[in-house]
């Protein structure tokens, strides 16, 4: 059985920040891969949804407050 070798140190931060370049759509194609062979695909994932949750939720928030003036 092979030794747990030493991969990337994944963070919850640098997946926010693929997910943040990813929502923008400004990110060089060599700059995300290398932020992607760094990250944890649960993150991805996590940070995804709550980002799009909280665009949701700001965009409601958003028409609210315009409807009502």
């Amino acid at each position: 059985m092979m030794a747990d070798a030493p991969g990337p140190k994944t963070s919850l931060l640098s997946s926010m920040k693929l997910v943040a370049w990813s929502m923008l759509g400004i990110r060089s194609r060599k700059g995300y891969q290398e932020d992607l062979s760094k990250v944890n695909p649960v993150h991805v994932l996590l940070v995804g949804f709550v980002a799009v949750l909280l665009l949701v939720v700001s965009l409601i928030a958003l028409v609210q407050w315009v409807v009502a003036k």
